[in-house]
């Protein structure tokens, strides 16, 4: 199968690129040259957008899959180009492009935050603005081409290898291996939290089997107390986590019920694969 992979360098990119590589031909694209490893060879190095157009026109692929984003919690005026660049247009080019490229199946990332504590188009920030924007140019491109299968996947707290985010599982990680204390909203907040190994084989099941097209929620059934994660991590491991609780205010996020995917579980995001997360250091 041919794949054409954006985000690669991000945290999902770069777990899915690591799978996909195993049994399927990868295009990357990248902007920056200093990104491209030796170890893959398809891949199309752009300086502008309209490069980008005329290049993407040349391959054929069964697949896209579009991890590139902008992410940040609380803009700046300065992040509002970059919002526009990777989270519209560059998606856009690729879209325009799908008939041309021979395209099968359109995977899209996006965020529960786009419908944040499980109310309808409440959008949390600026960031989760954009990506319901771009959720809104995916059902019209779904309408322009009914061939084509269309995937938009509404993901929640990630976590698992390969994490350099600010993060608060990856936190936590790095301060423990410095013997640092980390600070912590509260001691009662809720997170719902997916391996990457569980997304990556959401993605499989997708390639592989007859899904049917549609919006899908990867969540985890069950959220995990912060508090309960560090004293389970505690009783088992010396030295212990440090941590610093700024309050005691009840935090859990909901998450809108889209649907899930056919045969999809989460297998591997439970305490125990955190625990393990925090502790390979």
């Amino acid at each position: 199968m041919k794949i054409l992979l954006t985000g690669s360098t991000g945290f999902i990119g770069s777990n899915l690129l690591d799978e996909l590589t195993k049994k399927n031909l990868v295009y990357l694209i990248v902007r920056k040259k200093k990104y491209i490893n030796t170890k893959y060879k398809k891949y199309i190095h752009f300086k502008s957008y309209e490069e980008l157009n005329k290049k993407i026109k040349k391959i054929k692929v069964d697949v896209v899959i579009h991890c590139a984003t902008h992410y940040t919690k609380n803009h700046k005026s300065e992040d509002i180009k970059k919002f526009v660049n990777s989270n519209i247009l560059f998606g856009n080019i690729i879209l325009e492009n799908l008939q041309i490229m021979n395209v099968n199946k359109f995977i899209n990332f996006s965020t529960v935050w786009e419908d944040y504590n499980s109310i309808k188009n409440n959008y949390v920030n600026l960031y989760a603005t954009y990506k319901k924007s771009f959720s809104n140019i995916l059902d019209f491109y779904t309408k322009q081409y009914p061939n084509i299968k269309f995937y938009n996947l509404m993901i929640s707290e990630t976590f698992g290898k390969n994490d350099s985010r600010n993060k608060i599982i990856n936190v936590l990680k790095l301060n423990y291996k410095k013997n640092l204390v980390t600070k912590i909203i509260s001691n009662r907040l809720y997170l719902n939290l997916i391996n990457i190994e569980d997304i990556t084989n959401a993605i499989k099941l997708i390639l592989q089997k007859k899904i049917k097209p549609g919006k899908y929620v990867l969540k985890n059934n069950k959220y995990l107390s912060i508090s309960k994660l560090i004293n389970t991590f505690n009783k088992k491991y010396k030295p212990s986590i440090r941590t610093h609780w700024l309050s005691k205010k009840k935090l859990l996020e909901k998450i809108y019920p889209y649907k899930s995917i056919k045969s999809w579980k989460p297998k591997k995001s439970n305490i125990t694969d955190v625990i393990n997360t925090i502790k390979n250091t």
